[in-house]
């Protein structure tokens, strides 16, 4: 490519951001945006600072100098949209979860690997350093056999029944909620650590507040509404509780939550193995638990030159220099752009692809099922 790569965002809320953010911080040109409608898209564009925005999809799959699209857009529209980018041959990186439903999720996968085109969901967490670390102690067998995986999600910003945003309509977020939106991170976190697919799942979700009073205008994510108000019926979950078999018989147990006070944005994981444990949190992502049995346990700093080769691909700073949430998003990118620079995907790629967002999706089948049961319900194969 005789150019630099050029990419577009679908999708000007909250995320739509961050994503512009990590790209043009990693030297990507951002050629513009798509707001959900053309007067909507450039208002986004001067309030947030984002590139010109489009008048339409068609306008921004018309533009050659758009090699990669990403998609932010709300739930249910990632496979009309992310399904318009491959046929135009372009790459895709796509939001999670990459459908609500494990067949849109399929549809997706199969038609990226016909056009031969770079495909992502946007795991991100799997991205911070230190769990890449976690990975790579795993991999290389000082943890042991690993037999139970343990953890959450715990967010606050649904708390009130006053909280609003489209991901609590079902016919737009999809029939999981707090499952699919952080949930699904958490799993393929797990699995992604410890290597390993979840095979069945129990679930138990809860519903908070039955009845949410719906503001009459739009809301950012994670901004409080106000003003007048309208009655909404909610059916999908505030709370879960899942407990996990995975492969090789390793069990696992997930809560994740929208309306825990003080948890902004929580994630916790732990994997115990035959020789040591590890843990690790989002709120302190340098900081890596080792556990050991017959001696001290530890917790270990990020620092770039103690880390593993796994681990030092997404590190930025030197230790004591703090790494976060944005910096996730960065080191992602630049997996998937080296990707897109070889003109296709790699025979193994080091970030998640649509296969990753598919295997996410059956197991939010299974959970559906098992909630509606009350029994064990196995997960799909991909």
């Amino acid at each position: 490519m005789d150019r630099p790569i050029g990419a577009a965002v679908i999708g000007t809320g909250f995320i739509g951001v961050v994503h512009v953010d990590a790209l043009r911080r990693l030297g990507v040109d951002v050629v513009g945006v798509l707001g959900s409608t053309a007067e909507r898209g450039r208002e986004r564009a001067a309030e947030a600072g984002l590139p010109p925005a489009y008048g339409s999809l068609d306008e921004l799959l018309a533009d050659d100098r758009v090699d990669v699209v990403h998609v932010t857009s709300p739930n249910d529209r990632h496979v009309e949209h992310a399904a318009a980018v491959i046929a135009a041959g372009k790459h895709v990186l796509c939001e999670k979860p990459l459908a609500v439903d494990s067949a849109g999720a399929r549809s997706l996968l199969d038609a990226a690997r016909a056009a031969g085109v770079v495909h992502c969901v946007n795991f991100n967490q799997r991205f911070y350093p230190q769990a890449q670390e976690m990975a790579a102690r795993v991999r290389d067998g000082s943890v042991g056999d690993v037999r139970l995986i343990s953890g959450s999600y715990l967010q606050d910003w649904l708390l009130h029944d006053t909280d609003w945003n489209w991901r609590l309509d079902d016919a737009i977020g999809g029939p999981l909620r707090a499952v699919g939106d952080i949930g699904s991170h958490w799993m393929d976190l797990a699995s992604f650590v410890s290597g390993l697919r979840i095979e069945a799942v129990m679930a138990d979700l809860a519903t908070v507040h039955p009845v949410r009073h719906a503001p009459a205008g739009p809301v950012e994510t994670f901004a409080a509404a106000s003003g007048e108000t309208v009655p909404h019926e909610i059916r999908t979950e505030d709370v879960a509780n899942v407990l996990l078999r995975f492969a090789g018989g390793a069990r696992g147990a997930m809560t994740v939550s929208q309306v825990s006070p003080g948890r902004k944005n929580r994630l916790w994981i732990e994997v115990d193995g035959a020789h040591d444990a590890l843990a690790w949190c989002n709120e302190a992502p340098d900081d890596l638990w080792i556990g050991h049995r017959g001696r001290a346990s530890e917790l270990s700093q990020r620092d770039p030159g103690l880390l593993s080769p796994l681990a030092q691909r997404s590190t930025w700073h030197p230790g004591g220099h703090a790494e976060g949430f944005p910096d996730t998003f960065r080191a992602l990118y630049r997996a998937v752009y080296a990707d897109v620079a070889a003109g296709g995907p790699s025979d193994h790629p080091d970030y998640p692809t649509f296969a990753d967002g598919l295997a996410q999706a059956l197991v939010g089948d299974a959970v559906l099922a098992s909630a509606a049961s009350g029994a064990w319900a196995d997960v799909a194969p991909v």
